[in-house]
């Protein structure tokens, strides 16, 4: 598969309905033998390819709050209140 091929995938965006115009976001999508693609939005010609296997370990890890230390979640940021 090519660069030109990955256009004619089925990009996910990770994004709420009310974004701003011209703000990034990820792009996910399934391309040949199983392989996930994953870019943003405002550099669309570099992406990164991963297996399956790794993707679903890595979502795991996100549910589980493995990589809540990453994040800077304010008031305003936490959908939970805390």
């Amino acid at each position: 598969m090519t660069r030109r091929d990955w256009r004619e995938l089925d990009w996910q965006r990770a994004a709420p309905d009310d974004i701003e115009e011209g703000s990034a976001y990820l792009e996910v999508a399934v391309g040949p033998d199983d392989q996930i693609l994953m870019r943003e939005s405002n550099d669309p010609e570099t992406v990164v390819v991963t297996t399956r296997a790794k993707w679903e370990a890595f979502l795991k890890g996100v549910k589980a709050g493995e990589f809540d230390d990453f994040a800077d979640l304010t008031e305003s940021d936490d959908p939970t209140g805390k």
